[in-house]
């Protein structure tokens, strides 16, 4: 059998490790042949392809990124392209060119749902969560949120210590679109003053009583903001026009505006600090490369036992199947009483 692997979406530590997993474990234990797509579905719509082999993936297991590249591309909307043919008949075309037999998918809800859709034309397909929102329902983790979890925490351990030495209130924005688990979990292990996320609008008033109260302390606040946060009102200020292939609003600057209001409504210093894509860089931590490892191990043997349509995930300590459709059917947000823990320590 010849396997088909690729990686879409936005980039995180831990998927060189998942494809080396899906390598060394079908090599090994069913005598599979894999095919590696650039540039997540890219790569299959236009036939571009890597060797995918035991050696190709030597020594890859601790370096971020993917080997096999990434992108946003959506299949789905590349209808009545060259030769009439759709986004999903050129796919499907080039597997057959290639002898193709399945395909493993390593992506998040955008990237999936290309999946299921492909799955529900009748393509053997495997998917594997990806994303370090940690947003995909049906999985308790998904690797890479937990090294972009560490890397932001470091981040405002760091500020700390600049904060009190100027005096300044330090906004620290995070990634995290729809959901705010990253600005939770970074913002709770980094002792933030103040934590915002998507999924409960602030109120900016409420937000600089909390600011002033920490000065109060003769301690300088620490801000974490998701970049989907938005206040009560105005949200409509923090989206620009941009949409990505997939019909989503890029978000930006949250984190200067609550800069900007903090100093003109508490006449404090404050400046706002965007950690951007280097939450995505970089080498993974031990939980995701063990994570990402397992994910890819029991990729392969759902695909040995024609499992397809089926997503591997984490439910405890346990790697388990479920339906793709299901698992992209609604994001994961954080839930109101995880925001309260959290509400206990602002100010």
């Amino acid at each position: 059998m010849r396997v088909g692997v690729l990686s879409g979406g936005g980039d995180c530590p831990g998927l060189n490790a998942v494809i080396r997993a899906i390598v060394r474990t079908g090599a090994a234990e069913y005598g599979y042949e894999f095919t590696g797509f650039r540039d997540g579905w890219r790569g299959p719509l236009e036939g571009d392809t890597m060797p995918l082999d035991v050696q190709a993936v030597r020594g890859i297991l601790p370096r971020g990124g993917t080997i096999l590249g990434s992108s946003r591309t959506n299949p789905l909307g590349e209808e009545a392209a060259a030769g009439g043919r759709s986004g999903l008949e050129r796919i499907r075309d080039n597997l057959a060119n290639f002898g193709v037999d399945a395909l493993v998918v390593i992506g998040g809800e955008d990237t999936l749902g290309v999946a299921a859709r492909l799955h529900g034309e009748g393509l053997k397909v495997i998917g594997v969560p990806k994303t370090i929102d940690n947003d995909l329902s049906a999985t308790d983790y998904t690797f890479g949120f937990d090294t972009a979890v560490n890397i932001a925490m470091e981040a405002i351990d760091r500020l700390h210590t600049t904060a009190e030495s100027h005096h300044r209130a330090l906004i620290v924005e995070v990634m995290g679109r729809s959901a705010g688990w990253i600005a939770l979990h970074a913002g709770m292990a980094g002792g933030a003053n103040v934590i915002l996320i998507p999924e409960q609008p602030f109120d900016i008033e409420q937000v600089c009583a909390w600011v002033q109260h920490r000065f109060q302390t003769r301690y300088a606040p620490i801000v974490v903001v998701a970049e989907g946060a938005h206040p009560k009102e105005g949200s409509e200020e923090l989206l620009t026009q941009e949409r990505d292939a997939f019909g989503h609003v890029r978000y930006g600057g949250v984190g200067q505006m609550l800069a900007s209001e903090i100093e003109r409504r508490t006449g404090k210093e404050a400046r706002a600090t965007v950690l951007g894509h280097v939450q995505r860089g970089g080498t993974p931590t031990a939980f995701d490369r063990v994570l990402a490892t397992r994910f890819g191990i029991h990729a392969i043997r759902a695909v040995a036992d024609g499992a397809f349509g089926s997503m591997v995930a984490l439910r405890g300590t346990e790697i388990v199947r479920v339906p793709i459709a299901a698992a992209t059917s609604e994001l994961k947000l954080v839930p109101r009483e995880r925001y309260a823990e959290a509400e206990l320590f602002f100010g």
